[in-house]
């Protein structure tokens, strides 16, 4: 469900019992977040934090930990909750990105608009 709370409260509604967290490119106030390959650059950048660690050309695929994707039609980034247990900076990487942008972010497939 959107968090309509302050934004800081949203990003609390991330458990640490989610299995998958879906950051939206839709923003707290509703509006597109662009570039419109924000979820390919991010998930780039995240390509490196893998199960059993970077090996050479991995830099080539996304990780399964942090995938580029759509769901209702919207650009999202599926984070695993693995990533955290990994590299716990890579995950404080991908939530401070939704927070700093105000995305909205949902912990398991968010409603249908």
């Amino acid at each position: 469900m959107f968090c309509k709370r302050p934004m800081t409260d949203c990003y609390k509604m991330v458990s640490l019992t989610a299995e998958k967290v879906y950051i939206l490119g839709i923003t707290l106030g509703g509006r597109a977040f662009r570039p419109s390959d924000w979820a390919e650059r991010l998930a780039g950048v995240m390509s490196q934090f893998r199960p059993g660690g970077a090996r050479p050309g991995s830099h080539m695929a996304y990780s399964p930990w942090c995938v580029p994707t759509s769901v209702h039609g919207i650009r999202c980034v599926i984070v695993d909750e693995r990533l955290r247990g990994h590299e716990v900076m890579a995950w404080d990487f991908c939530m401070n990105f939704a927070k700093d942008n105000a995305l909205q972010v949902f912990h398991g497939v968010p409603p249908a608009p």
